[in-house]
């Protein structure tokens, strides 16, 4: 019986490849085992297999429309597993959501809202509750709100502009706000949907750099959706790659190379390092997304080609 294009490269890569995450006898942040989902009766990837320990970075990879945001959505439960096992803080997606910080697909806020950042912060918090407060809750409780609102903003180096409108702060300001709402219930687990999308350069680089000081001293695993792996490669820990339909995981030195994505894409593939670190994709396939999480009715995107950034 012939291998799944995934456990080809997973079988070139060796053991190292296939037991990625903590040692054993560590209870494991997340775990997924032969994870597949199927979304339309069309599968987008399948024989995902994935361990992350607690304070470790992980980005998922791969071209428009294969799915990685819908891995994002199994994460979450919002979409249920077609194959395979998928366990998050030791119980099913979505039973532990309470410590899970979701930041969805970043939308700047138009100019003229007026709300300001603080209390968008504050929304993170309690912004799911309805109605009147509860009477006689007591001053100690709206204060310790008021103290981890203000601890957050200062995590994230926001206390200069948080009292702004947001709307009239950077999208580089807006973002650190948002993870700041996303981090305020002290989750376990940060699940980041492309928040370096339509930022510039500096702010990409200071956002991976906050991500990566959050990861790591905060002791919160973080799960990122990128196109781009050069403003956070040297924050990763591991690598979720996705292409046609498979999966390999590693950690970026095993992932990134030219013999792995030739395997995985079935086509040669060349992976270069320029003399200031970044690495170069050359030859990797840009093929017209058939299932894209984020653009409505588009089915299908044209491919760019050519060499580019690698997890373009």
């Amino acid at each position: 019986m012939s291998l799944h294009p995934t456990e080809e490269v997973r079988t070139a890569m060796g053991p190292s490849a296939r037991s990625t995450g903590p040692a054993s006898g560590t209870e494991p942040v997340l775990s997924l085992r032969g994870a597949a989902v199927r979304v339309g009766g069309r599968t987008l990837w399948s024989g995902v297999d994935l361990t992350v320990g607690a304070g470790e970075f992980t980005a998922v990879l791969g071209p428009n429309g294969v799915g990685k945001s819908t891995l994002v959505k199994v994460l979450l439960g919002v979409l249920p597993a077609a194959a395979g096992e998928v366990r998050v803080l030791g119980g099913a997606p979505g039973a532990r959501n309470a410590a899970v910080g979701y930041l969805p697909q970043r939308r700047s806020f138009d100019a003229s809202v007026r709300i300001r950042g603080v209390d968008v912060v504050r929304l993170g918090l309690d912004g799911d509750r309805w109605g009147i407060p509860v009477p006689g809750l007591g001053r100690a409780k709206r204060r310790a709100a008021r103290e981890r609102v203000q601890e957050v903003v200062e995590l994230v180096g926001a206390s200069a502009y948080a009292h702004r409108p947001i709307g009239q702060c950077s999208g580089g300001e807006q973002q650190r706000l948002l993870i700041a709402q996303a981090l305020i219930r002290r989750p376990q687990v940060l699940l980041l949907d492309e928040p370096l999308d339509s930022l510039d350069l500096p702010n990409q680089s200071a956002i991976a750099a906050l991500l990566g000081r959050i990861c790591h001293q905060e002791q919160v695993s973080v799960v990122m959706v990128a196109h781009d792996v050069n403003p956070i490669l040297h924050h990763l820990d591991r690598v979720v790659y996705i292409a046609e339909g498979g999966a390999v995981a590693g950690t970026p030195a095993e992932v990134i190379t030219s013999e792995t994505l030739t395997r995985l894409y079935r086509t040669p593939v060349e992976v270069l390092r320029t003399s200031d670190g970044r690495l170069v994709v050359v030859g990797q396939p840009e093929a017209p997304a058939l299932h894209s999480d984020r653009h409505g009715d588009r089915h299908s995107e044209p491919g760019t080609g050519g060499g580019h950034a690698a997890g373009l």
